[in-house]
């Protein structure tokens, strides 16, 4: 297991649009493991993952991540602090640190850089790398993919207007 993630997509949508599907919740609750991204986008602004109602209907009546925004550099660059508070094991570590990065090609659309240092957070590690996915995960499972999973899910989106999974 490595302290510091990298995952780089390549994606057929400008900048602006990916930076929107990061940092807007109408957006954030279409791909990935959904949930309502609230962002206030400054330097020491907070950010928060709010369920949506399927994640409700489950059982989760509290917010999903939150953390604090470190750098800001709208559409290309934003480093904040993450912490999945959707279970004690994940709350008892320290906060995260995950950077986007995304850059214009010349010949491949965009490059979407995901960097998840994960420094002192081994439950959080093991669960965003996606070494718990279940490739038989129906719609309403929890695939386990991390990183890997969500980024193909976004990037589907945005080349398709459609997520990986439909419900």
């Amino acid at each position: 297991m490595t302290d510091v993630q990298v995952y780089r997509v390549y994606i057929k949508a400008t900048p602006e649009k990916i930076w929107d599907a990061i940092t807007k919740p109408e957006w954030s609750r279409k791909y990935g493991y959904t949930g309502l991204v609230d962002f206030d986008l400054r330097p020491g602004g907070k950010h928060t993952t709010h369920p949506t109602p399927d994640y409700v209907e489950a059982g989760f009546t509290g917010d999903l991540v939150d953390g604090e925004v470190l750098e800001v550099v709208p559409p290309r660059r934003l480093v904040i602090t993450w912490r999945l508070l959707m279970d004690p094991a994940f709350t008892g570590e320290p906060y995260t640190k995950l950077t986007y990065e995304i850059e214009e090609t010349k010949t491949a659309g965009t490059r979407l850089t995901v960097t998840h240092d994960v420094t002192g957070a081994p439950t959080t590690a093991s669960m965003v790398d996606g070494s718990q996915e279940n490739i038989d995960a129906g719609p309403d499972e929890n695939p386990g993919g991390g990183w890997p999973w969500i980024l193909s899910d976004l990037k589907t989106l945005l080349e398709t207007d459609e997520p990986l999974v439909s419900a």
